[in-house]
Order: C-alpha cells, then structure tokens, then sequence
C-alpha cells in the first residue's frame, strides 16, 4: 500500500475496459479509496457537456486516462473515421477539463503502433515523431499520438503534468475476444480453447507465418507501470511500458497449443498477411525513472489469460460491434 494513492481523488476513464479493469485492482491493492470508473453509458467523452459534467458531478486530484475505441487491423480498415475521431475527442476534451477543473495530474495511455513504421528496433521513445505510422491504422494511431502533443502544450502554457504511457502488445483477462476484432493472443486464445473444450474440431487456423514478432506483456504488468508513473512524474513524459523481449507469433501458437492440451493439426494461413514483421519496445527509461520491469514471463500470462477466458467464456467479449459516434 501506497501514502500517495491514500486521499486522493482518482478518475478513470476506461475503468470498466481491459486495461482498465487491471488498472482499478492495482489502485484497490495500492491503498486507493475514492476511485470513481467512468461509465460510457453515464458519459459520451467524445461530447462536451459531458466531460463538463463529469468533471462537474466527480471533481479529480488525479485522472487516469484509458478510454478508447481498441481493434484490430480489420476493424481500423473498416472503420478508420470512427477511430480517429472517437480517439481524438476523448483524449482533448478529457484532459482539458481535467486541467480546467483543478486536477493535479493525467495519466494517458497511448498507442504502441503510433511509433513511426520505419524505425530502428528496439523502439525508443526519442524516435516517435519520427515518421508516419503504419498506414492500416494511423487514424487510431495519430489520435493517440495528440495525447503527447496536448501534453506538451498544457506544461508550457499551465505547467500542467500529463503523462504519456506507450504500453507494448497487452493481452490478459478481461480482453476482446470477438474474433473480428481482436488482437493476436485473444484471438488464438479462443480458438485453442474452442478447439480442445468439446467442440470435437481437429484443426487449428492461424493467420500468416508465424514468424512475426511481438513485445508481448500481460495486462497486469502495465497496471503497475500506469500507477508507477503517476506516483513519479511531475512533469510530461513519455514512456514505454512493455516486456522488452521478443516472441514470435509461432512460440505463442506453441505455448497454447500445450497450455490448452490442443492435440490437433495447426494450420498456418499464408495467404493472409503477416504485418510488421517485428516489434519491441526499448524499456530502459521505465526501468531507470519508475524501477519498472515487467515481471509475468510469456508462458505465465498466457496460462492466467487461457484459465480466465475459460471461467469466464459466458460473461467475456466475444462479440463487440463497432459503432459510429
């Protein structure tokens, strides 16, 4: 337990979301007491009088930043308006009447796929702005890349601390499990639970080669980080919060495939695309201004994520709809 988190007022948007949910238990485990988890059906953060309420009915010391419209490269394709424009409102409107109705601090966190495409691995955070992101999903990503950019322009003007956190490749409980629109582990999850709980099915389908690369890290860990930099930072920042190592699609598809007790055939769809080929995060600045690591190893988290999707199957996502604003 934490003397920081003891009295203070704490907002978070997104509360009820995936990160979310880990961020609240961390803040519970932390010693918060006057935690109030924004509801999207009590408040629209893409309008106004909204957030102007919000602020109003719930005034914040410190306002932890998560809400937001979160798919894959299918969804981001299909819906690219809505991604930019739900990401944006949220982001500017949140943190201006945070500032405007006296908080003392926002924690944002931002998007991993806002690193320009074409940079040096591992990726550092002096490199973000330093070319354009990967085109299938810059709408969502160019939005959240704002969040640095407010930041920056709220300290000069008002000297008003936000904080940036750029998270890796987050999977864990609570997750979107809907197969058109979740990231990779979710959705190989599902499908090697699906195929060894009584489905009878004999064949795993997993898009592309398997060679791919990830910064995997487990959902709990970012939490830590979340809270980590709002204890620490006193002034904008920037930074990653992920695992620092590199898996390959194939060593997931591997470790699920024995975490599942899957015996059947996998299938490696070709004929489906890849996507970055790697990915991975520089973590030496969280770990020498926030002693941050992330401490759950691969095999670990993907064991937490297959036993809580299978207690949970009935209650999880398993079919999200995306819907214009």
């Amino acid at each position: 337990m934490s003397e920081f988190w003891l009295d203070k007022r704490i907002t978070v948007t997104g509360g009820g979301g995936f990160l979310g949910t880990h961020v609240v238990e961390k803040l519970r485990e932390a010693g918060g007491q006057r935690v109030f988890v924004v509801r999207s059906q009590e408040y629209d953060l893409t309008k106004e009088d909204h957030v102007a309420r919000l602020f109003r009915q719930h005034p914040s010391d410190l306002v932890i930043h998560l809400a937001g419209l979160v798919g894959g490269i299918g969804a981001n394709k299909a819906h690219p308006a809505d991604y930019f424009y739900r990401n944006l409102m949220m982001g500017v409107l949140t943190l201006h009447y945070a500032w405007k109705s006296g908080g003392q601090k926002v924690v944002c966190a931002g998007a991993g796929c806002g690193y320009p495409q074409h940079v040096p691995m591992p990726l550092k955070e002096e490199n973000f702005w330093d070319g354009f992101p990967q085109k299938e999903s810059a709408p969502y990503s160019l939005a959240k890349r704002m969040l640095h950019v407010q930041s920056l322009a709220y300290w000069e003007q008002h000297r008003f601390p936000a904080i940036v956190t750029i998270p890796g490749n987050i999977y864990g409980p609570h997750d979107n499990f809907d197969l058109e629109n979740a990231h990779v582990i979710p959705a190989l999850v599902r499908k090697f639970v699906e195929a060894t709980d009584g489905s009878g099915r004999e064949m795993v389908e997993v898009w592309g080669s398997g060679k791919p690369t990830r910064d995997f890290v487990y959902a709990g860990d970012v939490a830590e980080g979340i809270l980590r930099a709002a204890e620490t930072y006193d002034r904008p920042a920037l930074v990653n919060l992920s695992s620092g190592r590199e898996s390959s699609i194939c060593e997931v598809v591997n470790a699920l495939a024995e975490i599942t007790g899957f015996r059947g055939q996998i299938v490696w769809n070709q004929s489906r695309p890849d996507g970055q080929s790697r990915r991975l995060f520089d973590v030496s600045k969280a770990e020498r201004e926030l002693g941050f690591l992330a401490h759950t190893t691969l095999h670990a988290g993907l064991r937490l994520t297959v036993n809580w999707y299978r207690a949970h199957r009935d209650q999880a996502r398993n079919a999200v709809t995306v819907a214009s604003a």
